[in-house]
Protein backbone atom coordinates (compact mmCIF):
# COMPACT_ATOMS: atom_id res chain seq x y z
CA UNK A 1 0.00 0.00 0.00
CA UNK A 2 1.42 3.58 -0.88
CA UNK A 3 0.41 5.98 1.35
CA UNK A 4 -0.06 9.91 -0.34
CA UNK A 5 -0.17 12.79 2.36
CA UNK A 6 -2.30 15.30 0.18
CA UNK A 7 -2.29 18.86 1.98
CA UNK A 8 -4.38 21.94 0.46
CA UNK A 9 -3.74 25.63 1.70
CA UNK A 10 -7.13 25.33 3.13
CA UNK A 11 -10.61 24.61 2.97
CA UNK A 12 -12.44 27.05 0.79
CA UNK A 13 -14.82 26.87 -2.50
CA UNK A 14 -12.59 26.63 -5.50
CA UNK A 15 -10.54 24.20 -8.01
CA UNK A 16 -7.92 23.06 -5.13
CA UNK A 17 -10.69 21.35 -2.54
CA UNK A 18 -12.37 19.63 -5.54
CA UNK A 19 -9.07 18.31 -7.17
CA UNK A 20 -7.60 17.24 -3.67
CA UNK A 21 -11.03 15.81 -2.57
CA UNK A 22 -11.24 13.41 -6.46
CA UNK A 23 -7.87 12.24 -5.69
CA UNK A 24 -7.93 11.09 -2.19
CA UNK A 25 -11.05 9.68 -3.27
CA UNK A 26 -11.00 7.78 -6.77
CA UNK A 27 -7.28 6.56 -6.50
CA UNK A 28 -6.94 2.74 -7.24
CA UNK A 29 -6.52 0.45 -4.46
CA UNK A 30 -2.91 0.68 -4.38
CA UNK A 31 -3.32 4.33 -2.86
CA UNK A 32 -3.77 5.13 1.07
CA UNK A 33 -4.70 9.10 1.38
CA UNK A 34 -4.65 11.18 4.33
CA UNK A 35 -6.18 14.56 3.93
CA UNK A 36 -5.39 18.10 5.73
CA UNK A 37 -5.51 21.81 4.77
CA UNK A 38 -5.99 24.64 6.85
CA UNK A 39 -9.64 26.26 7.63
CA UNK A 40 -11.28 28.94 5.25
CA UNK A 41 -10.85 32.61 5.69
CA UNK A 42 -14.11 34.40 6.69
CA UNK A 43 -15.06 35.91 3.73
CA UNK A 44 -14.66 32.39 1.34
CA UNK A 45 -17.11 29.91 1.50
CA UNK A 46 -16.57 27.02 3.45
CA UNK A 47 -15.57 23.57 0.99
CA UNK A 48 -15.29 20.73 3.85
CA UNK A 49 -18.89 19.55 2.47
CA UNK A 50 -17.11 18.45 -0.81
CA UNK A 51 -14.47 15.69 0.92
CA UNK A 52 -17.95 14.73 3.13
CA UNK A 53 -20.23 14.34 -0.03
CA UNK A 54 -17.51 11.82 -1.01
CA UNK A 55 -16.52 10.31 1.79
CA UNK A 56 -12.94 11.38 2.05
CA UNK A 57 -11.97 11.91 6.11
CA UNK A 58 -10.17 15.31 6.36
CA UNK A 59 -8.18 16.90 9.13
CA UNK A 60 -8.16 21.12 9.80
CA UNK A 61 -4.81 22.27 10.95
CA UNK A 62 -5.52 25.98 12.08
CA UNK A 63 -2.25 27.12 11.67
CA UNK A 64 -1.83 26.55 7.94
CA UNK A 65 -3.56 29.77 7.25
CA UNK A 66 -3.72 32.01 3.58
CA UNK A 67 -1.37 34.77 5.19
CA UNK A 68 1.77 35.22 5.82
CA UNK A 69 2.64 34.61 9.65
CA UNK A 70 5.95 33.77 11.16
CA UNK A 71 4.66 32.25 14.23
CA UNK A 72 1.47 30.61 12.55
CA UNK A 73 3.73 28.90 9.70
CA UNK A 74 6.39 27.60 12.41
CA UNK A 75 3.15 26.47 14.29
CA UNK A 76 2.09 24.56 10.70
CA UNK A 77 5.28 23.35 10.05
CA UNK A 78 6.23 21.59 13.16
CA UNK A 79 2.22 20.24 13.48
CA UNK A 80 2.99 18.60 9.36
CA UNK A 81 6.30 17.58 10.50
CA UNK A 82 4.25 15.62 13.47
CA UNK A 83 1.91 14.53 10.56
CA UNK A 84 4.65 12.92 8.20
CA UNK A 85 6.16 10.89 11.28
CA UNK A 86 3.18 9.35 12.26
CA UNK A 87 1.77 8.56 9.11
CA UNK A 88 4.59 8.00 7.09
CA UNK A 89 3.72 8.93 3.55
CA UNK A 90 5.96 7.67 0.38
CA UNK A 91 4.28 10.42 -1.35
CA UNK A 92 3.65 14.08 -0.33
CA UNK A 93 1.30 15.96 -2.71
CA UNK A 94 0.89 19.63 -1.89
CA UNK A 95 -2.13 21.47 -3.90
CA UNK A 96 -1.44 25.26 -3.93
CA UNK A 97 1.16 28.10 -2.94
CA UNK A 98 1.31 28.33 1.20
CA UNK A 99 0.58 24.38 1.57
CA UNK A 100 3.36 23.83 -1.15
CA UNK A 101 5.82 25.87 1.01
CA UNK A 102 4.99 24.10 4.68
CA UNK A 103 4.12 20.93 3.20
CA UNK A 104 7.07 20.69 1.09
CA UNK A 105 9.35 21.96 3.20
CA UNK A 106 8.03 19.41 5.98
CA UNK A 107 8.84 16.70 3.76
CA UNK A 108 11.99 17.80 2.71
CA UNK A 109 13.36 17.60 6.22
CA UNK A 110 11.36 14.29 6.96
CA UNK A 111 12.88 12.71 4.21
CA UNK A 112 9.76 11.45 2.73
CA UNK A 113 10.79 9.51 -0.60
CA UNK A 114 8.26 11.10 -3.50
CA UNK A 115 7.34 15.17 -3.56
CA UNK A 116 4.80 16.56 -5.73
CA UNK A 117 3.04 19.85 -6.15
CA UNK A 118 0.61 21.14 -7.93
CA UNK A 119 0.15 25.36 -9.01
CA UNK A 120 -3.45 25.58 -9.26
CA UNK A 121 -2.57 29.29 -9.83
CA UNK A 122 0.44 32.05 -8.87
CA UNK A 123 1.22 35.31 -7.74
CA UNK A 124 4.06 35.73 -10.01
CA UNK A 125 2.07 38.63 -11.33
CA UNK A 126 -0.87 41.32 -10.63
CA UNK A 127 -1.30 40.30 -7.04
CA UNK A 128 2.10 41.90 -5.25
CA UNK A 129 4.13 44.65 -6.11
CA UNK A 130 7.56 44.17 -7.69
CA UNK A 131 9.65 43.16 -4.47
CA UNK A 132 7.51 40.92 -3.11
CA UNK A 133 7.15 39.19 -6.10
CA UNK A 134 10.61 38.24 -6.53
CA UNK A 135 10.72 37.10 -3.00
CA UNK A 136 8.25 35.27 -3.65
CA UNK A 137 9.73 33.44 -7.10
CA UNK A 138 12.82 32.80 -5.38
CA UNK A 139 10.95 31.02 -2.62
CA UNK A 140 9.12 28.82 -5.60
CA UNK A 141 12.84 28.20 -6.97
CA UNK A 142 14.50 26.85 -4.19
CA UNK A 143 10.91 25.00 -2.98
CA UNK A 144 11.41 23.46 -6.97
CA UNK A 145 14.91 21.70 -5.98
CA UNK A 146 13.19 20.01 -3.56
CA UNK A 147 10.05 18.25 -5.63
CA UNK A 148 10.29 15.49 -7.57
CA UNK A 149 7.52 16.54 -10.13
CA UNK A 150 5.40 19.37 -10.55
CA UNK A 151 2.23 19.58 -11.98
CA UNK A 152 0.91 22.40 -14.30
CA UNK A 153 -2.90 22.17 -14.53
CA UNK A 154 -2.83 23.97 -18.01
CA UNK A 155 -0.01 24.02 -20.94
CA UNK A 156 0.15 27.57 -20.79
CA UNK A 157 0.43 27.83 -17.05
CA UNK A 158 4.05 25.32 -17.45
CA UNK A 159 5.13 27.50 -20.15
CA UNK A 160 4.46 30.56 -17.96
CA UNK A 161 6.25 28.87 -14.70
CA UNK A 162 9.26 27.31 -16.45
CA UNK A 163 9.85 30.14 -19.22
CA UNK A 164 8.84 33.18 -18.15
CA UNK A 165 9.50 32.92 -14.41
CA UNK A 166 11.66 29.89 -14.46
CA UNK A 167 10.62 28.42 -11.60
CA UNK A 168 12.22 25.09 -12.96
CA UNK A 169 13.33 23.20 -16.09
CA UNK A 170 10.47 22.16 -18.13
CA UNK A 171 11.16 18.48 -17.57
CA UNK A 172 10.34 19.05 -13.91
CA UNK A 173 6.55 19.82 -15.32
CA UNK A 174 3.72 17.40 -15.62
CA UNK A 175 0.93 19.14 -17.63
CA UNK A 176 -2.67 17.69 -16.13
CA UNK A 177 -5.55 19.75 -16.04
CA UNK A 178 -7.57 19.15 -13.13
CA UNK A 179 -10.98 16.78 -12.86
CA UNK A 180 -14.59 17.25 -11.78
CA UNK A 181 -17.72 15.62 -11.19
CA UNK A 182 -19.36 17.39 -13.83
CA UNK A 183 -22.30 14.97 -15.11
CA UNK A 184 -24.35 16.79 -12.08
CA UNK A 185 -24.16 19.53 -14.14
CA UNK A 186 -26.51 17.82 -17.12
CA UNK A 187 -28.87 16.10 -14.66
CA UNK A 188 -32.61 17.79 -14.77
CA UNK A 189 -31.18 21.17 -16.67
CA UNK A 190 -35.00 21.94 -17.68
CA UNK A 191 -35.83 21.58 -13.96
CA UNK A 192 -33.22 23.77 -12.42
CA UNK A 193 -33.24 26.74 -14.83
CA UNK A 194 -37.08 27.09 -14.54
CA UNK A 195 -36.95 26.80 -10.65
CA UNK A 196 -33.72 29.82 -10.62
CA UNK A 197 -35.50 31.78 -13.09
CA UNK A 198 -38.78 31.46 -11.00
CA UNK A 199 -37.17 32.48 -7.65
CA UNK A 200 -35.20 35.24 -9.04
CA UNK A 201 -38.79 36.46 -11.14
CA UNK A 202 -36.66 36.64 -14.74
CA UNK A 203 -38.91 36.10 -17.43
CA UNK A 204 -37.53 33.85 -20.49
CA UNK A 205 -36.79 37.42 -22.42
CA UNK A 206 -34.16 38.79 -19.69
CA UNK A 207 -30.58 37.83 -20.17
CA UNK A 208 -28.90 36.46 -16.96
CA UNK A 209 -25.26 36.93 -16.74
CA UNK A 210 -22.99 35.32 -13.56
CA UNK A 211 -19.78 36.09 -12.85
CA UNK A 212 -18.44 33.10 -10.17
CA UNK A 213 -15.73 34.29 -7.45
CA UNK A 214 -13.71 35.46 -4.57
CA UNK A 215 -14.74 39.27 -4.36
CA UNK A 216 -11.76 40.94 -4.41
CA UNK A 217 -9.26 42.57 -6.30
CA UNK A 218 -7.48 39.99 -8.26
CA UNK A 219 -11.00 39.08 -10.27
CA UNK A 220 -11.39 42.53 -11.36
CA UNK A 221 -15.26 42.77 -10.73
CA UNK A 222 -15.00 46.83 -10.96
CA UNK A 223 -13.64 46.98 -14.66
CA UNK A 224 -16.72 44.39 -15.40
CA UNK A 225 -19.09 46.25 -13.70
CA UNK A 226 -17.92 49.24 -16.10
CA UNK A 227 -17.97 46.91 -19.02
CA UNK A 228 -21.71 45.70 -17.66
CA UNK A 229 -23.08 49.55 -17.29
CA UNK A 230 -21.66 50.46 -21.49
CA UNK A 231 -23.85 46.96 -21.89
CA UNK A 232 -26.84 47.89 -20.46
CA UNK A 233 -26.98 51.81 -21.47
CA UNK A 234 -26.33 50.22 -25.81
CA UNK A 235 -28.90 47.26 -25.20
CA UNK A 236 -32.94 47.00 -25.29
CA UNK A 237 -33.13 43.87 -23.32
CA UNK A 238 -33.77 43.40 -19.99
CA UNK A 239 -30.20 42.78 -18.08
CA UNK A 240 -29.77 40.87 -14.68
CA UNK A 241 -25.83 40.56 -13.33
CA UNK A 242 -25.83 37.83 -10.63
CA UNK A 243 -22.28 38.47 -8.60
CA UNK A 244 -22.32 35.05 -7.14
CA UNK A 245 -19.56 35.14 -4.43
CA UNK A 246 -18.21 37.23 -1.03
CA UNK A 247 -15.09 38.67 -0.21
CA UNK A 248 -12.97 41.62 1.47
CA UNK A 249 -14.63 44.00 -1.52
CA UNK A 250 -18.16 42.93 -1.02
CA UNK A 251 -19.22 46.16 0.28
CA UNK A 252 -17.56 48.70 -2.39
CA UNK A 253 -19.07 46.57 -4.85
CA UNK A 254 -22.47 47.14 -3.71
CA UNK A 255 -22.00 50.72 -3.62
CA UNK A 256 -20.17 50.81 -7.60
CA UNK A 257 -23.49 48.87 -8.14
CA UNK A 258 -26.15 51.17 -6.60
CA UNK A 259 -24.25 54.03 -8.55
CA UNK A 260 -24.20 51.86 -11.52
CA UNK A 261 -28.23 50.71 -11.58
CA UNK A 262 -29.26 54.61 -10.23
CA UNK A 263 -27.41 56.12 -13.76
CA UNK A 264 -28.80 53.48 -15.66
CA UNK A 265 -32.50 53.89 -14.27
CA UNK A 266 -32.94 50.18 -13.60
CA UNK A 267 -32.31 47.06 -11.20
CA UNK A 268 -29.08 45.23 -12.73
CA UNK A 269 -27.37 43.83 -9.88
CA UNK A 270 -28.36 40.54 -8.04
CA UNK A 271 -25.40 39.38 -4.75
CA UNK A 272 -26.20 36.13 -4.04
CA UNK A 273 -22.82 35.57 -1.51
CA UNK A 274 -21.70 32.00 -2.23
CA UNK A 275 -23.90 29.29 -3.14
CA UNK A 276 -22.87 25.60 -2.73
CA UNK A 277 -24.99 23.77 -5.27
CA UNK A 278 -23.63 25.56 -8.07
CA UNK A 279 -25.40 23.61 -10.44
CA UNK A 280 -28.52 24.27 -9.30
CA UNK A 281 -28.05 27.57 -10.53
CA UNK A 282 -25.92 27.58 -13.85
CA UNK A 283 -28.71 26.03 -15.66
CA UNK A 284 -30.65 29.51 -15.13
CA UNK A 285 -27.94 31.40 -16.45
CA UNK A 286 -27.64 32.69 -20.72
CA UNK A 287 -24.15 34.03 -20.08
CA UNK A 288 -21.36 33.43 -17.34
CA UNK A 289 -18.12 35.63 -17.29
CA UNK A 290 -14.64 36.74 -15.96
CA UNK A 291 -12.74 39.50 -15.80
CA UNK A 292 -9.48 38.52 -13.74
CA UNK A 293 -6.50 39.51 -14.36
CA UNK A 294 -4.68 36.29 -13.08
CA UNK A 295 -6.08 32.85 -13.47
CA UNK A 296 -5.24 29.33 -13.14
CA UNK A 297 -7.79 26.69 -14.40
CA UNK A 298 -10.56 28.93 -14.27
CA UNK A 299 -13.46 26.21 -12.68
CA UNK A 300 -16.30 28.66 -13.25
CA UNK A 301 -15.86 28.93 -16.72
CA UNK A 302 -15.44 24.47 -16.90
CA UNK A 303 -18.91 24.20 -14.75
CA UNK A 304 -20.63 26.72 -17.30
CA UNK A 305 -19.83 24.78 -20.15
CA UNK A 306 -20.78 21.53 -18.69
CA UNK A 307 -23.93 23.08 -18.05
CA UNK A 308 -24.02 23.98 -21.54
CA UNK A 309 -23.91 28.23 -20.80
CA UNK A 310 -21.87 30.49 -23.23
CA UNK A 311 -18.77 32.02 -21.29
CA UNK A 312 -16.62 34.99 -21.90
CA UNK A 313 -13.63 35.50 -20.20
CA UNK A 314 -10.32 38.01 -20.42
CA UNK A 315 -7.67 35.94 -21.62
CA UNK A 316 -5.42 35.33 -18.53
CA UNK A 317 -3.72 32.04 -17.58
CA UNK A 318 -5.15 28.85 -18.59
CA UNK A 319 -8.24 30.57 -20.19
CA UNK A 320 -7.74 29.80 -23.44
CA UNK A 321 -7.25 26.08 -23.08
CA UNK A 322 -10.46 26.10 -20.94
CA UNK A 323 -12.25 27.42 -23.40
CA UNK A 324 -12.90 27.13 -27.44
CA UNK A 325 -12.79 30.53 -28.18
CA UNK A 326 -15.73 31.66 -31.00
CA UNK A 327 -17.12 27.98 -30.02
CA UNK A 328 -18.21 27.59 -26.66
CA UNK A 329 -17.62 31.41 -25.65
CA UNK A 330 -14.91 34.23 -26.11
CA UNK A 331 -11.97 35.08 -25.01
CA UNK A 332 -11.16 38.90 -24.73
CA UNK A 333 -7.34 39.49 -25.67
CA UNK A 334 -7.85 43.19 -24.48
CA UNK A 335 -8.80 44.96 -21.24
CA UNK A 336 -10.44 47.65 -22.87
CA UNK A 337 -14.01 47.81 -21.46
CA UNK A 338 -15.42 48.61 -25.10
CA UNK A 339 -13.40 45.33 -26.46
CA UNK A 340 -14.85 43.14 -23.84
CA UNK A 341 -18.16 44.63 -24.63
CA UNK A 342 -18.51 44.38 -28.22
CA UNK A 343 -18.03 40.26 -27.70
CA UNK A 344 -20.75 40.33 -24.35
CA UNK A 345 -22.93 42.22 -26.33
CA UNK A 346 -22.79 39.69 -29.30
CA UNK A 347 -24.19 37.35 -26.67
CA UNK A 348 -26.64 39.09 -25.53
CA UNK A 349 -27.99 39.89 -27.94
CA UNK A 350 -27.87 36.66 -30.65
CA UNK A 351 -29.83 33.60 -29.09
CA UNK A 352 -28.97 31.74 -31.92
CA UNK A 353 -25.19 32.32 -31.29
CA UNK A 354 -25.83 31.08 -27.36
CA UNK A 355 -27.76 28.10 -28.38
CA UNK A 356 -25.04 27.01 -30.56
CA UNK A 357 -21.94 27.68 -28.23
CA UNK A 358 -24.53 26.06 -25.69
CA UNK A 359 -24.69 22.83 -27.59
CA UNK A 360 -21.00 22.73 -28.42
CA UNK A 361 -19.93 23.22 -24.18
CA UNK A 362 -20.61 19.78 -23.21
CA UNK A 363 -19.10 18.19 -25.73
CA UNK A 364 -15.75 20.46 -24.84
CA UNK A 365 -15.50 19.46 -21.36
CA UNK A 366 -16.97 16.33 -20.47
CA UNK A 367 -13.72 13.91 -21.04
CA UNK A 368 -11.13 16.56 -20.94
CA UNK A 369 -12.02 17.76 -17.24
CA UNK A 370 -13.46 14.62 -15.65
CA UNK A 371 -12.25 13.64 -12.01
CA UNK A 372 -10.98 10.03 -13.25
CA UNK A 373 -9.09 11.54 -16.16
CA UNK A 374 -7.92 13.15 -14.05
CA UNK A 375 -6.90 10.18 -11.23
CA UNK A 376 -5.17 7.91 -13.81
CA UNK A 377 -2.78 10.54 -14.77
CA UNK A 378 -1.60 11.81 -11.15
CA UNK A 379 -1.65 7.41 -10.78
CA UNK A 380 0.84 7.45 -13.28
CA UNK A 381 3.02 10.01 -12.55
CA UNK A 382 3.23 8.90 -9.18
CA UNK A 383 4.25 5.18 -10.45
CA UNK A 384 6.68 6.48 -12.44
CA UNK A 385 8.58 8.26 -9.67
CA UNK A 386 8.22 5.77 -7.30
CA UNK A 387 9.68 3.47 -9.70
CA UNK A 388 12.84 6.14 -10.28
CA UNK A 389 13.54 5.82 -6.29
CA UNK A 390 12.93 1.89 -6.45
CA UNK A 391 9.87 2.14 -4.53
CA UNK A 392 7.91 0.70 -7.20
Amino acid sequence: MIRVLRIINRFNLGGPTYNATFLSAFLSDDFETKFIGGSHDDHEGNSVFIPEKYGVEYEIIPELQRSVNWVNDRKALKRVRAIIREFKPDIVHTHASKAGAIGRMAAYKEKVPVIVHTFHGHVFHSYFGKIRTEIYKNIERKLAGKTDAIIAISPMQKKELSEVYRIAESDKFSVIPLGFDLDKFRTDARQKRQRFRNDYQLDDTTIAIGIIGRLTAIKNHKWFFEVIQKVVMDSTKRIRVFVIGDGELMGDLRQEAMKIEAQVGRNVFVFTSWIKNIDEILPGLDIVALSSLNEGTPVSLIEAQAAGVPVISTNVGGVKDVVNNGVTGYVVDSFIPEVYQKWLSELIENEDLRQKMSQNGWNHVKEKYHYMRLCAEVEELYWELLKKKNLK
